[in-house]
């Protein structure tokens, strides 16, 4: 086989709108299957986006036999649950971030998948396969901007719909869980360490009870690394790399647009270069590369541990904001 069948839990946005349209582009990539607790609804999903079979429950996907992979981009508590059905059923799996409730969920996650290493599974942080952030990442490690010493995300939108599930506690909404976990998930990946400890503070929403704005600091053992996240702000986004000789600047770091040319800015020396990057589309990619580790039997891209050790740190930024001192992150 060449190309991996994938099958998708649930008909929401980021599937229809983004993810399998992507993944129809791709090399290794077909989507054959949707399913969807509300049987018309995969029915016209089906039909818009020429997927070939449409299922009225998420069991009935599972048990389709030309299905070899799922995406699972379901409601976060229902993450872990449908992932580790999917594992049970033979499948591969691709969930959406953040990968579980917590990390505890996260666990056991990791080991329903060790018990069953002919299947792959990744936590499916998009923006890491985008060849800004390759570019990114590869100059830090050259020394391009000497030692990078911060590291400062920000990310937010207006969001107030109560029927929305990001303003829904029970279904794992909020700032932190929707887009603080990509402030955490950039400062591991470019640092290529664990922070050693969070400081964090919240403001909840008296109507919702999530947080409506979350911000952290991040101590890599001195180095820092700092993460605003907001549900009822301003549309923004934005991550800063700062060294001993440069700073890296990526302006639309996790959703560029995919019909023309992603760009970072490289300031060293007193210059400042503008570096552009081919068209591209992340969710192509990241499809592909997993796609071709569960074709050939290779390595995905993005281990589950590392999914389980973001898990950890946002469980740090939680605790921290709930008590209002440092909390060591426990991996």
């Amino acid at each position: 086989m060449t190309t991996l069948r994938w099958g998708v839990l649930g008909a929401a946005g980021i599937a229809t709108k983004q993810v399998i349209p992507a993944m129809q582009r791709g090399r290794c990539t077909r989507v054959t299957a949707i399913a969807s607790r509300d049987p018309a609804r995969a029915e016209a999903v089906a039909s818009q986006l020429d997927i070939a079979r449409a299922h009225g429950s998420y069991e009935a996907l599972l048990r389709d036999p030309d299905v070899d992979a799922v995406y699972v981009p379901l409601p976060n508590h229902l993450h872990v649950p449908w992932s580790i059905r999917a594992l049970e059923a033979g499948k591969h799996v691709l969930c959406e971030k953040p990968v579980g409730m917590n990390a505890g969920e996260a666990r056991q996650l990791e080991a329903a998948a060790a018990a069953r290493p002919r299947l792959k599974v990744m936590e499916a942080f998009m923006y890491r396969f985008h060849p800004q952030w390759q570019r990114a990442r590869a100059l830090v490690r050259e020394g391009a901007i000497g030692d990078v010493r911060a590291i400062h995300t920000w990310f937010s939108y207006h969001n107030v719909d109560p029927l929305n599930i990001r303003n829904m506690t029970e279904a794992g909404g909020g700032a932190l869980m929707d887009i603080g976990c990509y402030g955490i998930s950039v400062a591991r990946f470019i640092f290529g360490l664990e922070p050693r400890r969070i400081s964090a503070v919240s403001d909840v929403d008296a109507r919702f009870g999530t947080d409506r704005q979350t911000a952290a600091t991040l101590d890599f053992d001195g180095a820092a690394a700092t993460f605003t996240c907001a549900t009822q702000l301003a549309r923004h986004q934005r991550v800063e790399i700062v060294g001993t000789g440069g700073r890296i600047e990526i302006a639309v770091p996790f959703n560029p647009p995919a019909d023309r040319p992603g760009r970072i800015l490289v300031e060293r020396r007193g210059a400042t270069e503008e570096i552009a990057f081919e068209v591209c589309n992340q969710y192509t990619i990241q499809g592909d590369l997993f796609s071709r580790a569960a074709l050939t039997g290779g390595d995905v891209p993005t281990p589950l541990a590392d999914a389980v050790a973001n898990m950890h740190a946002i469980d740090a930024v939680r605790e921290s904001a709930a008590c209002g001192r440092w909390v060591d992150v426990s991996c």
